[in-house]
């Protein structure tokens, strides 16, 4: 026995409700809006995390104090040790103004080397030069110092939020490829 097909027609739930197609547009755009925000304060806290050493200024003011203190106790003592040179952290003598920085792309990000560059300036280095790394596969980022530059490195890394392991010495770079840059940030993945 053969029964005819029942007409979509007869099942008034298969067919879409007038505006349900509207419903789902805005609940999609308002799951995509939240998603940017979320986004967007992600990469503001990145982008805003250099500038937190800057903020603490009592800090700043009370560290020339207290080299201050230390240099008159060791003058009334003269037997007082100073701490040994290894233990001594190296300190940047030059402004970042005049620390240029080549910035190179190891990531294979396309323009991941243009937007660092762009934070490098708004922390007052001056960018000697942006171009790719001979690699695209650098499993992180680093910042590399010339020669007596260990302080400038740090520094840099520490502006950039990278950890102090992350500033080595200039290897695999000539100094005459730098372009007059006394640092190179490589970045990496």
């Amino acid at each position: 026995m053969d029964l005819p097909a029942p007409s979509l027609s007869s099942y008034p739930h298969s067919a879409d409700p007038p505006g349900h197609w509207r419903r789902t547009a805005l609940v999609t755009a308002a799951i995509a809006a939240v998603e940017l925000i979320a986004l967007v304060v992600i990469a503001l806290a990145f982008i805003a995390k250099p500038f937190a050493d800057e903020a603490k200024p009592a800090t700043a003011e009370a560290a020339p104090a207290a080299a201050a203190a230390e240099q008159e106790a060791t003058a009334a003592d003269p037997k007082a040790d100073a701490k040994p040179a290894a233990d001594a952290k190296p300190v940047a003598e030059l402004a970042r103004g005049q620390a240029p920085v080549l910035v190179l792309n190891g990531n294979g990000v396309t323009g991941a080397a243009g937007a660092a560059a762009q934070v490098l300036r708004s922390l007052r280095y001056p960018v000697a030069g942006v171009a790719d790394a001979s690699r695209r596969d650098f499993p992180r980022t680093i910042v590399m110092y010339r020669p007596g530059l260990e302080g400038e490195g740090l520094r840099l890394a520490r502006d950039m939020g990278l950890s102090p392991g992350q500033a080595v010495p200039l290897d695999g770079i000539r100094p005459r490829d730098l372009g007059g840059a006394k640092l190179v940030v490589i970045l990496g993945g």
